[in-house]
Formats: structure tokens, sequence, C-alpha cells
């Protein structure tokens, strides 16, 4: 039997989340629910919860649970990292980023 270690390589989730929810503006309405044509959100166990966010990798973008959520800025997209814009003026050296 040999001494060494054996190393096994571990897949970390990414760290990237297309949606965020802000619980504190969330009313629990489980509208984002329903019209998910990808099923990312699952409901919460409780009546006026916000809802469990169970795929955030499979998400595709589209913007449907924002357009269907009452509350505005109670569920955000963000956009890829790969797909951000960033600029740097050359006279002060400041970044920028949309």
């Amino acid at each position: 039997m040999s001494s060494e270690k054996e190393v096994y390589a571990r897949i970390d989730e990414p760290k990237y989340t297309a949606i965020a929810i802000d619980e504190e503006r969330c009313t629990g309405c489980n509208d984002c629910v329903e019209v998910c044509q990808v099923d990312v959100f699952l409901p919460a166990a409780e009546l006026g919860d916000p809802p469990i966010l169970a795929y955030p990798g499979e998400c595709w973008h589209c913007g449907d649970c924002v357009d269907a959520c009452p509350v505005q800025g109670a569920i955000d997209m963000i956009p890829m990292p790969k797909n951000r814009v960033q600029w740097k003026r050359k006279e002060t050296g400041e970044d920028f980023q949309l």
C-alpha cells in the first residue's frame, strides 16, 4: 500500500447566479415560479416567503420572472460576467463597467 495521499478533483458550484431575489421586497406571490420557462424556482414552504432559487445555473436570462413580479426591484437579473462591458479611461485609469 502506498503512503501517498490520493487527490480528488472537486467541482464547486459556479459562483455566478443569474437571479437575485430581494427577500425584504418579495411578497411571496410566486408569480416568478409560475412564469419561469425552465423551472429555476421552487415555491417556498411557507406562504408569503420568497421562492427558492433551486437551479440558478439553468436560467435562460429571459427576464420573464422580472417582468411578472408585481414589486419592482424584488427580482433582479444579473448580467453574465462575460457579457458585461468594461473599459478604462486612458487619462485617469478609472475603470467603468455596465
